[in-house]
C-alpha cells in the first residue's frame, strides 16, 4: 500500500529479508519488488534496532534518491 505525502514522498509497506552492514538493509516491498535501504538518522539516534522479518515503512523520494526506513510496525 502506498501513499503519497504533501513534499512529494511515497511511503511503502515491506518486510526485512536481510541486514547488511552499516545501517543498510534489503527489504521486500508487498508487491514483492526488493530494495536496498538506510535507516533513517532519527532511528540510529534513538538506537531503534532492525531484525529480519520486521515489517517497515521506508519513505522514496519522488526524484529517484534512495529508499530510507522510517518507521518499524
Amino acid at each position: 500500500m502506498s501513499n503519497q505525502d504533501k513534499e512529494g514522498k511515497i511511503i511503502l509497506n515491506g518486510i526485512v529479508i536481510e541486514s547488511l552492514p552499516d545501517t543498510h538493509f534489503r527489504v521486500q516491498l508487498e508487491d514483492g519488488a526488493v530494495l536496498l535501504a538506510y535507516m533513517s538518522g532519527k532511528m540510529k539516534y534513538n538506537r531503534i534496532r532492525i531484525y529480519v522479518g520486521d515489517k517497515v515503512e521506508i519513505e522514496l523520494d519522488s526524484y529517484g534518491g534512495k529508499p530510507k526506513l522510517i518507521r518499524r510496525k
